[in-house]
């Protein structure tokens, strides 16, 4: 008898206990959570700040210096910054210092004047495939402000800029920039959609929309649309191909590069076999096997 009287006191006592502890809000009371971690994360996430008192066992000032920025673990390299390991070259990113206003956005019409990247054929590519993908639907593929999303639907509230004609043709690189990082008018924001690098290599690929309207010449060879934006010239790509041999080949031996730009090899275990007496053709043409 007196062993049910003390289940019986314990099992009212926890009753009681739970609840108090399970209150609904209503009235003068907030209410209350048992375990409240059972709904609520106590994950914490880098860089942002949501502290709130029941989501951690720490204290608030704990929980701040959790959420604060880390070093890099210790051995890492920046992708961008690597010229002796073969990694895909990272856009990165830059610091844009204007502001989302038009007195902001005239100054950098005004002072953002050159393209940091050389005109190239590969650019003009990336661009264009960009383009196609975030600024065709309203601008048009052709950039005569034509895009589907204006010509089908038929109720588009503001028409689109038609980015071939004078006005755009002779607007600074800034303009672009400004428009891609904010948005203008019913145009979104795009600067966390593309990174640095392929906003440049978009506003290249509207430039040769435009050099093809005005029927001037815009590629890695030649600009005759303006004389800001630099093509990068014949030997871009024959850069970028001993760039990528060297990053592969780290540790091969590379004497001076011939009058063709081509490298010369000493001879190495890794050295190319002469297949039937024939002879391996480094000028770009096809091998030569048994002639």
């Amino acid at each position: 008898m007196k062993l049910f009287k003390k289940y019986t006191l314990i099992a009212a006592v926890a009753f009681v206990l739970l609840m108090q502890s399970c209150q609904q809000p209503g009235g003068d009371t907030t209410g209350s959570e048992f375990m409240p971690d059972m709904a609520h994360s106590v994950a914490y996430e880098a860089n942002y700040y949501n502290y709130y008192y029941n989501n951690t066992w720490g204290t608030e000032e704990e929980y701040y210096e959790f959420a604060k920025p880390k070093l890099p673990v210790k051995g890492t390299v920046p992708r961008q910054s690597s010229s002796s390991i073969s990694i895909p070259k990272a856009s990165g990113s830059q610091p844009y210092y204007y502001e989302d206003t038009e007195e902001e956005r005239t100054r950098a019409m005004n002072e953002i004047i050159d393209n940091p990247y050389p005109i190239t054929d590969e650019g003009l590519n990336r661009g264009k495939e960009l383009y196609n993908t975030f600024c065709a639907i309203c601008h048009g593929e052709k950039g005569d402000g034509n895009g589907y999303l204006a010509r089908d639907d038929g109720a588009y509230p503001v028409a689109p800029a038609q980015l071939i004609n004078e006005e755009f043709t002779a607007a600074s690189n800034g303009r672009y920039y400004h428009s891609i990082m904010y948005g203008k008018n019913v145009m979104g924001a795009y600067k966390d959609k593309i990174s640095y690098e392929e906003r440049w290599q978009v506003i290249h690929y509207i430039r040769s929309l435009q050099a093809k309207a005005n029927s001037t010449v815009y590629n890695q060879l030649e600009n005759t649309l303006n004389n800001v934006d630099r093509p990068a010239g014949p030997d871009y790509m024959v850069v970028v191909e001993e760039e990528d041999h060297d990053h592969m080949n780290g540790d091969h031996d590379h004497n001076d590069v011939d009058e063709h730009g081509h490298h010369e090899h000493d001879d190495h275990d890794s050295k190319e076999h002469d297949h039937d007496g024939g002879s391996h053709d480094h000028d770009g043409n096809d091998h030569d096997h048994g002639k």
